[in-house]
């Protein structure tokens, strides 16, 4: 397989040429099918800003506005599967669940105010601020 090499100052990635990019193992692609869908990272974001960067599930339900109870289930069993996050339940009445973030999904924090900086940045630039 033909590669095409981009170039920046941290290192060099390569490109298939001659094959679709979604027929080949890229690490871009493979983070988006984790965090890429639209309640995900505001998600992460929350629990990463809690205290202890634990929340539990009826605080995640209330912080993360417009999210169905079953697409917020889907979601946290995703992430779950995925071992970026982590879930602890307690023998209590009413059932406690907590969600907190893993070790896999500490390192993940740090990338993501990366795209948040790098998009602050751009939104910036297009309104002129």
């Amino acid at each position: 397989m033909k590669a095409v090499l981009i170039k920046n100052a941290m290192s060099t990635k390569p490109l298939p040429s001659d094959k679709n990019i979604y027929e080949t193992e890229c690490p871009i692609l493979y983070a988006m099918e984790i965090i890429g869908q639209k309640w995900k990272l505001p998600i992460l974001w929350y629990i990463a800003d809690a205290e202890n960067q634990t929340l539990r599930y009826r605080e995640l339900e209330r912080k993360v506005v417009g999210i169905t109870a079953t697409m917020l289930t889907k979601c946290l069993r995703e992430l779950e599967a995925d071992e970026l996050i982590k879930r602890t339940q307690y023998n209590t009445i009413p059932p406690t669940v907590e969600y907190a973030l893993t070790e896999q999904g500490r390192t993940l924090i740090p990338a993501l105010e990366s795209v948040y900086s790098w998009a602050d940045q751009q939104m910036k630039e297009k309104t002129g601020q």
